[in-house]
Formats: C-alpha cells, structure tokens, sequence
C-alpha cells in the first residue's frame, strides 16, 4: 500500500509544477508582448518622426527650387533689362555723334561760306584790308575753337561714356559674380556640387 501512495503524491506534485511552469511561460510572454510592443512603438514614433522630417526636408527643397527659380528669372529680368539699357544709351549716343557730325559739317560749309564772301570783300574792299584781315584772323580762331570745343565735347561724350560702360560691367560681373556665388553655397547647403550640374 505504500507505494501507491507514493504515486499520488507524485502526481498531485507534477501537476503543480506544470502549473508553475504554466504560470511563468504565460508571464514570459507576457513580459516579452510588453518589451515588444514597446519596441514596436519606438519604432513607430521613429517612422513617423522620420516621415515628418522627409516631408518637411521636401517642402524646404520645393522652397529653395521656387526660390532658385525666382533668382534665376530675377538674373535674366536684370540682364534683359541691362541689356536694353546698354542698347539704348548705344542708339542715343550714335545719335548724338550724328548729330555732331552733322553741325561740324554745316560749320565747315558755313566757314567755307564765311571764306567766300571775305574774298569777294577782299576783292570789292582792297582800302579796308587791315580790317578784314583782322575780322578774318577773328573769326578764324571762333571757328578754330568750336571747332575745338566740338572735338572735345565729342571726346568727352565719348569718354564719359566708355567709363559708364566700364562702370555697367563691372557692376554686371559684380552681380554674376555675387549670385553665382550664392547658388554655389545653396547647392553645397543641399550637398551638390555646382561643377556636377
């Protein structure tokens, strides 16, 4: 009789321990369907921290290309616009040597004139020829002084213009240079190289 109940307790024993067993399975998984769903939920506050900042890295690089467009419509709108100064100020100032040109050879036909009819003075007059020599020698140098004075204008005009066009130009490569330089800092900002493009 002894040894049967010896096989009950053991029996009465191994279901405990199953249940034990059981019992510390169930707070294993438990424990590790905790850790789990923590690290599922890390990674899904990652994911979605990671989407926001490619959303927000998008529309700053949609900024910066509507910006990069607007310069670059704002370059071409100057050098149009520059462009159209300079052809201007060309026209005005073939114009103004036309001009010149034209009053230097009404001058010359009005000294040829002037010539002329002292002649015909000289000629009708020869009593008065002291006076005429000297009213000619006067007007000569009047018309050798404007004739002067129109040279200089001219060469001034001239000059004053060559140095403005010089000043535009410099300005001009000033600006290309200085945007230029911007865009290249924008696309290192972006981790592009501006010689690659």
């Amino acid at each position: 009789m002894s040894p049967k109940k010896k096989t009950q307790k053991t029996t009465k024993k191994n279901p405990e321990k199953r249940e034990n067993d059981l019992e510390a399975k169930y707070r294993r998984s438990t424990l590790d369907i905790a850790i789990l769903q923590d690290h599922l939920a890390l990674q899904t506050e990652a994911v979605i921290k990671v989407q926001s900042d490619r959303a927000d890295l998008r529309r700053r690089m949609r900024d910066m290309e509507q910006k990069l467009q607007h310069e670059r419509q704002d370059h071409r709108d100057i050098n149009s616009d520059l462009s159209r100064q300079y052809k201007t100020m060309q026209t005005e100032l073939t114009n103004r040597v036309k001009r010149l040109e034209q009053e230097v050879s009404q001058l010359r036909e009005e000294h040829v004139l002037c010539q002329e009819e002292l002649r015909r003075e000289k000629r009708q007059r020869e009593q008065v020829e002291q006076e005429k020599n000297a009213t000619i020698a006067d007007l000569q140098h009047k018309l050798d002084n404007m004739e002067r004075d129109y040279e200089k204008i001219l060469l001034e005009t001239v000059d004053s213009m060559s140095s403005q066009l010089c000043v535009a130009r410099r300005g001009w490569q000033d600006k290309s240079t200085t945007l230029h330089q911007n865009y290249k800092e924008l696309l290192s900002e972006f981790g592009l190289n501006a010689l690659d493009i």
